[in-house]
């Protein structure tokens, strides 16, 4: 592909006033093969050429020579059309896939360069529900993505580990708690993260008849702030708890981090960043709290500090931004955190702008929409969650029953269930738009014939079962030139727009793209597959096609890994 893609932008950047870069993400692949194999979009360059962009196209078209590899280009409106080697672009194509295996689709662009990924970032001393699902798998897989066009990727677990909330929690233990007496320490309790839930709710539930207890609590939260002997040791025992449990369900998904520093992390640099944001002469005390007030940017104002002193999230959060541009200096930081916090966002980015920071333009919310149920909205206040855990347990419990009517005598049956039931929910969430609500439905997600991780996974199986069939046997050393049909082209056109798929994905920080990609060429395949035979007499149309076959599996592999899923080989 890069070939092609080079030869077209060297075409280009001599005519057109935009970067290579610029040129390279705005190559379009055709969605019909009478349209060329790339295209370039000139309304891109309109304003800056002021010209129309129909008139661009054919100028264009006229003036840009041919060669061996572009054999035609021609004008579509304001689309410019580049048609190359048929014969080269399956060489191309299939000879890249081979020698790189797992690594293609990777690439260079962001060599050099760091993103800082905040996700899923949950509250510690509460189970992990189904409503932390979608910042875990969007942000692992954008993680990925990065990774994937050379980023160095720092992935940090933003902890809810601190706040008024921890002053409740330690009134709910003190009262309701198991008794301390006779014990050494606190970690003799034997507390699990199931009693420290509880303790939340209840705690919620008498303060409605007791008002009472939030002084209390708030009492709790100042003392834990100013290092309290007591309160500190209580809140490590509730964090630590919290860690064993949350690392155990994330290994479940696959997921993993670079950091846990939460919100505690920044206790100490705290002061420093208020001061420094009363020395700019942004902050001023109204009703007596520190805010910085934002009306004229027409927001609510930004409280750094409430009457009694206590820190908000809002005042760490900026604190964290600093802290990440000094240990990372990182050229994107991308928080990974639903649509209900966009205003959140947009007052931390206002206010560090207002403290001079011009990194903050490398700052992006990346926001999502909600996992719905029948019972709606859940309140982890009101003790009606679904935990994540038991929706993974039920998912592959699900898939082992369908597995086991389609495929009885399979091996590692249980393994491959596990596979395919937690790979159905993580697909489910990145293969929509992310700033889309998804409505939960276990007949669509585990269907292994519609648009659903199982699907793209049971192609994945097929693949390597054609493989197995014709012995194993896979060779680059291949007449590219017995490749006559559409289907054959279509589907090595789909497989060299993958690295183009993950670069989109990744700008866009949108692992839909790439989900509906690996669909498409699912599809696409297995049009090919019910009207074409792979294992025939003519050698060397077989042993092409068994080349395209494992070019096929190796990107639907690849694809897979990248947005957190295993690729099963028998199912």
């Amino acid at each position: 592909m890069d070939i092609f893609i080079k030869n077209i932008v060297d075409l280009l950047k001599a005519e057109i006033p935009l970067s290579e870069e610029e040129i390279k993400g705005l190559i379009e692949i055709p969605p019909d093969l009478k349209m060329g194999d790339f295209a370039f979009p000139c309304f891109a360059v309109a304003k800056q050429l002021k010209n129309n962009p129909g008139k661009i196209s054919a100028e264009l078209a006229q003036k840009l020579p041919i060669s061996d590899s572009i054999t035609d280009i021609k004008s579509q409106g304001p689309y410019l059309n580049f048609y190359v080697s048929k014969e080269m672009i399956f060489k191309t194509v299939l000879d890249e896939i081979f020698t790189e295996s797992d690594f293609y689709g990777s690439s260079d662009s962001g060599a050099g360069k760091t993103a800082v990924i905040d996700y899923s970032s949950p509250n510690i001393a509460k189970h992990l529900a189904v409503h932390h699902l979608r910042s875990a798998v969007i942000g692992n897989a954008i993680y990925n993505l990065y990774k994937t066009i050379g980023y160095k990727c720092v992935g940090i677990n933003h902890l809810g580990d601190w706040g008024t909330q921890f002053g409740q929690l330690i009134v709910a233990f003190k009262r309701w708690g198991p008794d301390l007496k006779g014990q050494d320490s606190i970690k003799e309790t034997g507390l699990d993260i199931s009693k420290l839930n509880e303790l939340y709710v209840r705690f919620h539930k008498e303060a409605k008849d007791n008002p009472s207890l939030e002084d209390e609590a708030r009492d709790w939260f100042r003392k834990l702030e100013g290092g309290n002997e007591e309160a500190i040791e209580t809140w490590q025992y509730f964090k630590d708890i919290s860690l064993s449990e949350f690392e155990r369900v994330y290994e479940k998904l696959g997921i993993k981090f670079d950091s846990y520093a939460g919100e505690s992390f920044y206790n100490n640099m705290l002061n420093d960043t208020v001061k420094r944001i009363k020395d700019a002469g942004l902050s001023e005390v109204s009703e007596e709290a520190l805010i910085v007030n934002l009306e004229e940017y027409d927001m609510p104002p930004c409280i750094l500090r409430k009457k009694d002193d206590a820190s908000l999230y809002a005042t760490r959060d900026i604190c964290a931004a600093e802290y990440r541009k000094r240990e990372y200096n990182f050229d994107k930081m991308i928080y990974v955190v639903g649509s209900e916090q966009r205003l959140h966002f947009k007052q931390l980015f206002k206010v560090l702008e207002l403290m001079g920071y011009e990194w903050m333009s490398d700052c992006i919310h990346v926001d999502f929409g909600l996992v719905k149920f029948k019972q709606g909205k859940m309140s982890t206040r009101e003790g009606k969650v679904v935990l994540l855990e038991e929706l993974l347990v039920e998912s592959c419990k699900i898939a082992e029953e369908i597995i086991d009517g389609k495929n009885a005598d399979l091996e590692n049956k249980a393994e491959v269930a596990n596979d395919v039931g937690i790979g159905a929910i993580i697909f489910s969430e990145l293969s929509t738009k992310r700033v889309k609500d998804v409505m939960f439905d276990w007949n669509e997600i585990l269907n292994f014939d519609g648009e659903t991780g199982p699907y793209v996974q049971y192609t994945h199986a097929r693949l390597c079962s054609v493989l197995r069939k014709c012995g194993g046997t896979v060779t680059n050393e291949v007449d590219y030139d017995v490749f006559k049909e559409d289907d054959e082209l279509l589907l090595v056109k789909k497989l060299e727009s993958f690295p183009l798929t993950i670069i989109r994905s990744a700008q866009n920080c949108e692992p839909s793209i790439l989900s509906k990609y690996l669909l498409d060429l699912c599809s696409t395949f297995n049009r090919f597959y019910q009207h074409h035979r792979i294992l025939i007499d003519d050698t060397e149309l077989k042993m092409a096609r068994i080349l395209l076959v494992d070019s096929i599996r190796q990107v639907i592999k690849n694809g897979l890994s990248i947005l957190g899923l295993k690729a099963p080989e028998r199912m």
